[in-house]
């Protein structure tokens, strides 16, 4: 893809999950949001992740999913399903992707040495009588590096690099990791303009149950005065998380908009439209 002479550049970096988008007709209006940006000399990384989809193939196979404070206990036999769920998943994007004429490149964190982890410490986990154990996550990794250059070398080709979460140490043990996580450790190391959360909201609400109540943008002490307040509460304290995380780790913005609108995806917010929940800093 070539863009054209006009464009004024920036760097996006967007993430979602199966929630949010799944089967060829979100993954199709997805892409066509894409086309034009890119055309215009944007460059954009794409983060998916793929929970919901790798806890079902665990239970197809008969594999019971343990979670502590949210996280996969990820031992071999998870890890394996893991990435037999996210690389097919990988290919449905890229060829949706490829099929309306967009470069893209399906790559995990350890292709090219993408991204390098580190092992996840232990986390406590509280049983039935009251006592505490410390739980050895196995697989489960966290960011540690980034590979700016191959990604910058990805990008300055006009090709969008299409991530899932499974990284490897240094020494080569591949790891699941946070899909919020890797992309906003990405966002953060390409300097990106904005990181956008593909969710299955329209953004935040003032009330859940009226879509005009949406707020268009909302600054990080805002965000943590509604959660305080109980405006913002149950399922959607984790994705406004995902926000402040992304900011406190060098995000200058993000932006969280409902990958369910039967519409548009993006719509036109990286020219100042109006779409979903712009979070920032200050």
């Amino acid at each position: 893809m070539n863009p054209d002479s006009s464009s004024t550049g920036g760097t996006y970096l967007i993430k979602f999950g199966g929630n949010a988008i799944g089967g060829p007709e979100d993954l199709n209006r997805l892409a066509a949001d894409l086309l034009p940006l890119l055309r215009q000399g944007r460059r954009v990384a794409v983060v998916h992740g793929g929970g919901p989809e790798i806890t079902r193939a665990m239970e197809e196979k008969g594999m019971q999913a343990r979670k502590v404070d949210g996280i996969r206990v990820t031992d071999d036999a998870a890890l394996q399903v893991a990435e037999e769920v996210l690389m097919r998943i990988n290919r449905q994007v890229v060829e949706a992707f490829v099929q309306s004429g967009i470069e893209a490149l399906g790559m995990a964190g350890h292709d090219r040495s993408l991204v390098s982890c580190v092992k996840k410490a232990p986390l406590p986990s509280r049983n039935a009588d009251g006592s505490v154990e410390m739980v050895d996550l196995v697989n489960v990794g966290e960011v540690d590096e980034v590979n700016v250059p191959v990604l910058e070398g990805i990008l300055s080709q006009g090709k969008v690099p299409v991530v899932y979460p499974i990284c490897a140490t240094k020494d080569g043990r591949r790891m699941n990791v946070n899909a919020d996580t890797l992309a906003y450790s990405m966002a953060a190391a390409l300097g990106c303009e904005e990181m956008i959360l593909i969710t299955d909201v329209p953004g935040i609400l003032l009330d859940v149950k009226d879509p005009s109540s949406l707020v268009p943008e909302a600054s990080k002490a805002e965000v943590l005065r509604m959660i305080e307040e109980g405006i913002i509460r149950d399922g959607m304290i984790p994705k406004v998380e995902g926000c402040l995380k992304a900011l406190q780790a060098g995000v200058r913005s993000t932006r969280m908009v409902n990958g369910k609108d039967p519409q548009s995806i993006l719509g036109d917010i990286i020219h100042g439209g109006q779409k979903g929940t712009r979070v920032y800093m200050q």
